[in-house]
């Protein structure tokens, strides 16, 4: 009786090790062994190079980048990212920080410290030509971060570092680079500077930190797990990006809740007016905008309705409904698009216009 056990789980042991063979494709990457630390070591240590092809690859994916923001073209920001080298520079940061290798670590930042001045000065004078004051959808994106982009970045940087120790999965590093969206945070530093609007140049300071230390924190985190490094090299720049990250995490925690609130009540304010007023209630509302005010709100409509179809005074009757609904005073404001409807009814015969 033993041995017929026996024998029926050694079969069904082969079987499994047989349609796992035959099924598994692409996942034979988790058994994968981690490249060398020598290897990887090369690999950081060119990547780190201050070399022509780092800065004329980074110059042209500066070009694209300010470009695709004046632009308002997100295909054309994401070819900037893809071509983008700085993602070498800030892993070669991540890994001399869990390997305490000064010299990796002093080639990586005069490396990423020039490309970034490079970026910006690029995109400020390609700004300062063009002369275009009009801030696209993609800047504004820009210069708002919030624990969000954090949680991206370390995603992110997890990802590159992964990558890099892996030669069987190197082709993700591509995604990676679009993912952590480096060098649109610069563009949008130059086009602020550009333009004299601080706003915009230190929000986008922000995000490329907020990348910046989430990419160098996750990636040290990863490369220590795979094994590169100790523990005890590593606690004093696991200890930095801790700090930095922690810092950080006050603006970031402060805009996502002044993100959610904003959403919170552009979703009251709409189904207030759609559902509960006349003179909204067939409308076409295009778009909705609320923007605190200290402790008021500022609410820009804009509306698609027949000519004379609403008055001032029925404004005014709409912000005090919406002041008693949500308690706090409201600033409205409403951008009416007039809309003339013209129609052509049937004949029973066709007629030559």
């Amino acid at each position: 009786m033993n041995y017929r056990f026996r024998k029926t789980i050694v079969k069904s042991k082969r079987h499994i090790e047989k349609f796992w063979n035959q099924n598994s494709g692409d996942w034979h990457w988790l058994s994968e062994q981690p490249i060398p630390i020598a290897s990887l070591n090369r690999s950081l240590w060119k990547a780190a190079v201050p070399s022509f092809q780092f800065y004329f690859l980074l110059g042209l994916s500066a070009v694209i980048s300010v470009l695709g923001l004046l632009a308002g073209s997100a295909a054309t920001i994401i070819g900037a990212m893809i071509i983008a080298p700085l993602i070498g520079p800030i892993t070669g940061i991540a890994y001399s920080m869990v390997m305490a290798n000064r010299r990796l670590l002093r080639r990586s930042c005069f490396t990423l410290l020039t490309g970034v001045l490079m970026t910006v000065l690029i995109s400020m004078a390609i700004a300062y030509l063009i002369q275009l004051r009009t801030l696209s959808s993609e800047i504004i994106a820009r210069v708002n971060p919030t624990l969000i982009d954090l949680g991206v970045a370390v995603a992110a940087g997890a990802a590159g570092a992964f990558a890099r120790s892996r030669r069987s999965i190197a082709d993700a590093l591509p995604g990676v680079a679009i993912a952590v969206a480096l060098v649109p945070p610069l563009s949008v530093i130059g086009i602020g500077l550009a333009n004299r609007d601080l706003n915009i140049a230190s929000g986008a300071t922000l995000l490329f930190f907020t990348n910046l230390i989430g990419i160098i924190f996750s990636g040290g985190v990863v490369l220590l797990f795979q094994r590169y490094g100790s523990i005890e090299r590593a606690r004093s720049g696991l200890a930095i990006s801790i700090v930095a990250l922690s810092l950080l995490g006050l603006p970031l925690g402060f805009s996502l809740n002044n993100l959610l609130i904003k959403a919170n009540v552009r979703r009251a304010v709409v189904t207030l007016i759609r559902n509960q007023t006349l003179t909204f209630s067939d409308t076409d509302i295009r778009s909705v905008r609320v923007q605190p005010q200290g402790e008021a709100l500022f609410v820009q409509l804009e509306v698609a309705t027949g000519l004379d179809s609403i008055s001032e005074r029925q404004v005014q009757l709409v912000r005090d409904f919406l002041e008693q609904k949500l308690e706090v005073p409201i600033h409205l404001n409403v951008q009416v698009i007039p809309v003339r409807v013209f129609q052509a009814p049937a004949t029973s015969g066709g007629s030559t216009p």
